[in-house]
């Protein structure tokens, strides 16, 4: 599939509508993660990474103006050097799902996050797509895999799942005005059916078994003051006594 075919697409009502709602879910949920390399895999033509603060960001595919050219699965960084990995719509139109995975957990660090957006088959959009098989329309083509089957593809890597949420609830409507026609569907759908929006967004932390965290130097020398301090005093009262 191409990256090129995904970037027309969203350039349409349909995508627009789906990518409003992505860009600003995304913005929020990368903000606070921090560290010093970011990377975006695939659509390299959107800057999904624009909230981010880390210092290094950039941009990996197989084609188009990028930073990095690569496949989703054989990516080009050492392992334990990323903080954090964007992958927007990158596993249902991958014939490697899974060692897109796999890469993304070699090369973060300890602790890194992974963002995943994709399309839900629990929802209108994924009903579209069962009825447009035959024709291969983009993007009816890609394998949609449900949020539950991603959120257990990133535990059996040792991923924790720290959040997620369901967006664009409207049918796959073709113009602009019937989307905005349906827009009440999207007040309702987060309240009333929030699992069966359209797309859905997840974040995940890489957790290494049997890590422990090394507190700075300066807090056991404040711990270790303290406790002669103490110690200071008692001996200090001691002799008062006597």
């Amino acid at each position: 599939m191409s990256i090129l075919e995904l970037a027309d697409w969203l350039e349409t009502p349909q995508g627009r509508y789906l990518l409003d709602w992505e860009q600003v879910g995304l913005d929020h949920m990368v903000a606070d993660i921090f560290g010093y390399n970011a990377v975006q895999i695939g659509l390299p033509a959107i800057d999904f990474l624009r909230a981010n603060r880390m210092p290094y960001r950039l941009r990996c595919a197989r084609e188009g103006s990028v930073g990095v050219l690569a496949n989703s699965h054989e990516l080009p960084f050492a392992s334990a050097s990323v903080d954090l990995v964007l992958l927007p719509h990158v596993l249902e139109f991958s014939a490697h799902p899974h060692e897109v995975l796999r890469e993304v957990e070699r090369v973060l660090v300890p602790e890194g996050s992974v963002v995943i957006s994709g399309f839900n088959p629990l929802s209108l959009w994924g009903a579209r797509r069962l009825l447009a098989r035959r024709d291969g329309g983009f993007p009816w083509r890609g394998q949609y895999r449900s949020a539950m089957r991603i959120k257990d593809w990133l535990k059996l890597l040792g991923f924790d799942v720290q959040g997620g949420s369901f967006g664009c609830y409207a049918p796959p409507v073709h113009s602009t005005k019937w989307l905005a026609h349906w827009h009440f569907m999207d007040r309702a759908g987060s309240r009333w059916w929030p699992v069966l929006g359209a797309g859905y967004l997840l974040h995940g932390v890489k957790r290494v078994q049997g890590m422990r965290l090394i507190t700075p130097q300066w807090r056991e020398r404040k711990a270790t003051a303290k406790r002669l301090s103490a110690v200071a005093q008692r001996n200090g009262s001691t002799r008062k006594t006597q």
